[in-house]
């Protein structure tokens, strides 16, 4: 069986990705409509090495007939169109951030919670999390399943990409403008710092409490897929790296596991690749992510500061993983299981 599918946000990172991974993948699509709004109308966007697709007009879409809608716009974008794709007789699987916490919108990461996947026919949407929440809670999943998870604490390192293409310039704009010796300020304004040779502790914007809403993401969004239970505290971190996610994290547990369980539990779990070598070159960094659909972990350790306690170093294609593959993926799984 063939469907018709339409790809929302098809001139951006995430939607051109998108595309590319479902020609690798052979998803089976009978036809692709690519959309997006009206200043990208008419360029074409890649699908595979030999096909090329002309993008349509979002705003005059007509969705009836349309099976699958993978859509990657803004969130404003998607609280227009998303629920009307859905009354059209869609299933929208969404990658902004407006409908993640809806209680009434299953938030998917295929090898953790896919059974959750039914709960799409409540209003026509599957959510995909944040990037950074789904590389965290792959990794955390089979070592949960065996110890219980009682606290996470997470500082992640994020790239540009997460921010968009204009962020990618930015830092490769500065980056160029401090070697030429010229004045960074023209060349800012997708962050609230210098991005080039500089960390910023700032990703979305600030909440009452002193949190970032991308801090506040990565907690809710853990509890609605793994567990509530699990206490989660998350500082989020803008790095000059242009794709590719890490995270440091130390997990607490209700139960003893030691290093080795845990290295033998993710060895088995889909979706990861453990690169636990206490040597030089014998972890996983951004640089090296770039392209691969796997989550990584590495640095793989027990905390002796804590009661039941490990250290470990999650590193990921955000625009893979962290949204485009995992967005297909639950596609994937869609069809299988309806």
């Amino acid at each position: 069986m063939s469907y018709k599918v339409a790809v929302v946000g098809a001139s951006g990172n995430v939607g051109r990705e998108i595309l590319q991974i479902m020609s690798e993948r052979e998803f089976p699509a009978s036809d692709i409509l690519a959309l997006a709004s009206k200043r990208s109308v008419g360029r074409e966007v890649s699908y595979g090495e030999k096909q090329t697709i002309r993008i349509q007009d979002l705003a005059n879409c007509n969705f009836s007939g349309i099976d699958i809608v993978l859509s990657s716009p803004g969130a404003a974008v998607s609280a227009e169109f998303s629920p009307k794709a859905a009354k059209s007789g869609a299933v929208v699987i969404d990658n902004t951030s407006q409908w993640r916490m809806d209680p009434d919108v299953p938030l998917v990461v295929p090898e953790v919670n896919g059974d959750e996947i039914i709960g799409y026919k409540k209003k026509g949407i599957i959510a995909n999390p944040n990037c950074s929440t789904i590389q965290l809670v792959t990794a955390m999943k089979p070592l949960h399943d065996i110890a219980r998870i009682k606290r996470c604490v997470v500082s992640t390192y994020q790239s540009v990409s997460g921010a968009g293409k204009k962020a990618m310039d930015e830092l490769f704009n500065q980056t160029k403008a401090v070697y030429a010796n010229q004045p960074l300020e023209k060349f800012r304004g997708e962050f609230s710092k210098q991005i080039a040779f500089n960390c910023i502790p700032h990703i979305d914007k600030f909440l009452d409490d002193g949190t970032t809403k991308e801090e506040w993401k990565m907690a809710g969004e853990t509890k609605k897929i793994l567990d509530s239970k699990i206490g989660v505290t998350a500082t989020c971190v803008r790095v000059p790296v242009f794709i590719g996610h890490a995270e440091a994290v130390n997990l607490s547990f209700e139960k003893s596991i030691s290093a080795a369980d845990a290295r033998k539990a993710l060895q088995s779990a889909p979706g990861l690749s453990v690169v636990d070598h206490r040597v030089d070159e014998g972890y996983v960094t951004p640089q090296e992510c770039g392209g691969e659909d796997a989550v990584f972990v590495s640095r793989i350790r027990e905390d002796p500061t804590i009661e039941n306690g490990l250290n470990l170093w999650i590193v990921a294609d955000n625009l893979r993983k962290g949204a485009a593959l995992n967005t297909v993926q639950i596609a994937e799984a869609l069809i299988a299981k309806f």
